[in-house]
């Protein structure tokens, strides 16, 4: 890494143009994202949790023809698996629900097929995040959400009949959870989406309706000693929560849940600069994430406080090697070091580069008005 405080704002607006550039090379014909273009686990493979949030920073950095491609690339998945949601819908409201392998995949192919090896593959994030997106992305630049509308209906469908299900975090771990950042990247979704004025009548109070009882879950289940936790019923934090103060704006940092949330997420998580997943992290050895420093960054910058989200934007910009390209993790402060070369030995050197990084960096350049 080079050192944080060397970047100047024309660097620092130079890494996010290039960031836009390497997001937009990559993208696939079919509108996907891949996660990582040559990492070994992620290779050939787009999900919707990191390419939503890859669209919204493309979006937002003005590439308005790139991310409307990525929400034609997930509607067309839905409509493809239209048969299955019913089913999925169906079984649900029969009190017979799905198993867990029967439910959506978290991530897809580029041409969008399913995948043909093992994968912690159901989470319901996605689904939620991506509806908020591409709302995002239709009132940021005017297009009508009509062209996104079967893929709307199919995942507030998919939503309303599945939220409370236990499901894969962020990190595909912990199945047998009902995480708290899952729940609210739902709710994002599910308000965005029902305020959009592109579903009928029943599907906009259903998606209102399961909001609303995903709020009051998340009050009363998701919270301890006054922050939001990893999970129900947990008193940890952990740093995927950061996306619901911003750019989701669940809780906004600007309300006594948010402040508490990112006060504890800066406490725990945050260490000069880099944040860690959680504190029992051994991915890798637990390293730093340049995209949470940047989504601590939105949050702080969300919360009022420019220069702490300026200095994210420098320490993230700081992770970037001489080529530009942008890692999913530094092992700078390793939480678990001698976890390292396991995974170096099972699935390569980290990610690099990690769209999702480069994502979250023009994001929050864009938000501190660095680039525009």
């Amino acid at each position: 890494m080079t050192t944080a405080t060397d970047w100047t704002p024309a660097q620092l607006a130079a890494l996010a143009t290039s960031s836009l550039a390497t997001i937009q090379s990559l993208q696939h014909e079919s509108g996907a994202y891949p996660a990582s273009p040559t990492f070994s686990a992620y290779r050939g493979y787009s999900w919707f949790r990191d390419g939503a949030f890859i669209a919204d920073g493309v979006s937002a950095g003005g590439g308005v023809e790139s991310a409307g491609r990525f929400f034609d690339w997930c509607t067309r998945i839905l409509v493809e698996r239209r048969a299955q949601v019913v089913e999925i819908v169906a079984a649900a409201e029969a009190g017979t629900p799905v198993a867990d392998d029967q439910m959506l995949a978290t991530r897809f192919t580029l041409d969008g097929e399913a995948g043909d090896d093992d994968w912690w593959d159901f989470q319901l994030d996605g689904y939620g995040t991506w509806l908020w997106a591409a709302v995002a992305h239709g009132r940021r630049h005017g297009i009508p959400l009509e062209r996104w509308r079967e893929g709307f209906e199919l995942s507030v469908d998919y939503l309303v009949s599945s939220w409370q299900r236990p499901c894969f975090d962020w990190w595909e771990e912990n199945p047998e959870r009902v995480h708290v950042s899952t729940l609210g990247c739902i709710a994002a979704g599910l308000t965005s989406v029902a305020g959009a004025g592109v579903l009928d009548a029943a599907r906009t109070a259903a998606a209102s309706a399961a909001s609303e009882q995903i709020h009051s879950l998340i009050r009363a289940s998701g919270t301890a000693d006054g922050h939001l936790v990893k999970w129900l019923g947990a008193t940890e934090v952990d740093a995927s929560l950061l996306a619901l103060l911003a750019p989701l704006s669940v809780f906004p940092p600007t309300e006594p849940l948010g402040a508490q949330t990112l006060d504890a997420i800066e406490r725990s998580l945050s260490v000069d600069g880099g944040v860690h997943r959680y504190l029992a992290d051994t991915f890798y050895g637990g390293g730093q994430w340049p995209l949470l420093s940047c989504m601590l960054g939105l949050a702080q910058a969300a919360a009022g406080d420019r220069a702490a989200a300026l200095a994210e934007l420098r320490w993230a910009a700081a992770t970037a090697l001489p080529d530009g390209t942008m890692p999913e993790q530094v092992d700078t402060h390793l939480l678990a070091p001698h976890m390292r070369a396991e995974w170096v030995e099972r699935w390569g050197t980290v990610a690099t580069p990690l769209l999702w990084t480069h994502a979250m960096y023009l994001r929050l350049a864009v938000e501190l008005g660095v680039v525009e």
